[in-house]
């Protein structure tokens, strides 16, 4: 069986024997990374008594795992030295798995997560970091923010005042010439709003239809609160929290009213926070609203990054109710990655 060791000296030592090449090893400091969740394999932990990984980047910062090897096994995560990482500490929330054993906690400061694991691991081992949350940490001791969602770009003061304006015409239905009717409510817009954010909204009130005539729209599937969500991203009004809330339901009504711009929002949004409380119901959201890039990110967190085997419960209900193309879909994955011993 093929052996190397790493010596951690002044002078970094690397001696191999019996085949193993530097190329491996550089293979192994690899760590792959989808939504939140950072994967580190190392396919030969073997004598090793310390590696450390490749830098990765989950946020905006970029991170590194490493393994020291003693009496008992030292996982540590630590974000890489930079100046992003100086002037906004991160303050991580994650789940750090290793095989069998889960660990979760929060880290504030470099040097703070250090996990031993009191077990002996030998041959291929692999590291699971999932984080659920990072904030920002203020050097001047305010409180922190959140990078899930951001705030994005601040506006210039034009687009604050023409907001604004947007703002007090939906609240209070200024010159409003158009009804809407929500599963528990209704609401009042404006057509022109409404037809130059939509094809679909244009043509219900160019052409001859009842919306025309009566001014009104029924859109019964949508709470009123959600709906509301909606108006306020048309009016570009929208508030970060009220677009995560409701971020399922506006890909509904994107695809719905031919909304790409919106539809295109929530996939990207979906995809960041995949895990296995959702995958498959994202999954599912991917085929019917025909999003390519939530289901390959879905099929590689399940599949590349073996996740199929935490939702094994719920897999059997998933695929009594599946599309069959998508279960084909899923299928052909497990040939893709299945890999005989």
């Amino acid at each position: 069986m093929s052996r190397f060791q790493i010596r951690i000296s002044p002078s970094f030592q690397l001696s191999t024997d019996s085949g193993r090449t530097i190329k491996s090893e550089m293979a192994d400091s690899k760590v792959d990374t989808i939504s939140r969740l950072a994967q580190w394999r190392i396919e030969n932990f073997g004598s090793f008594s310390y590696k450390k990984s490749d830098p990765f980047k989950v946020g905006i910062w970029n991170w590194h795992l490493s393994i020291e090897k003693n009496r008992y096994l030292y996982i540590r995560l630590f974000p890489e030295p930079s100046r992003a990482s100086k002037e906004q500490p991160p303050i991580a929330r994650f789940v750090l798995r290793v095989s069998n054993a889960v660990h979760e906690r929060s880290l504030r400061t470099s040097e703070d997560f250090v996990w031993p694991v009191d077990s002996s691991f030998h041959g291929r081992l692999i590291i699971d970091v999932e984080f659920l949350d990072l904030k920002i940490c203020p050097l001047n001791g305010g409180e922190a923010s959140s990078i899930w969602p951001g705030d994005g770009v601040m506006p210039s003061v034009s687009t604050q005042g023409t907001l604004r304006c947007l703002s007090r015409m939906l609240d209070e239905a200024i010159h409003a010439d158009v009804t809407i009717h929500t599963a528990d409510g209704t609401l009042s817009a404006h057509k022109a709003i409404l037809s130059a954010s939509s094809p679909v909204f244009k043509s219900m009130f160019d052409q001859g239809l009842k919306e025309k005539e009566s001014s009104t729209i029924d859109i019964e599937d949508m709470t009123l609160e959600s709906c509301m969500t909606l108006l306020s991203y048309l009016y570009g009004t929208i508030k970060q929290e009220d677009f995560w809330k409701h971020r399922v339901s506006l890909l509904g009504a994107a695809n719905k009213y031919d909304i790409a711009a919106l539809k295109d929002a929530c996939e990207e949004s979906l995809l960041e926070d995949i895990n296995t409380m959702n995958v498959l119901e994202r999954m599912q959201e991917a085929w019917l609203y025909q999003l390519n890039k939530l289901k390959k990110g879905c099929l590689a967190y399940l599949f590349d990054f073996g996740k199929i085997y935490d939702v094994r419960d719920e897999i059997s209900k998933f695929f009594r109710h599946a599309d069959k193309e998508l279960m084909v879909e899923m299928f052909e994955e497990v040939l893709t990655v299945w890999k005989p011993v």
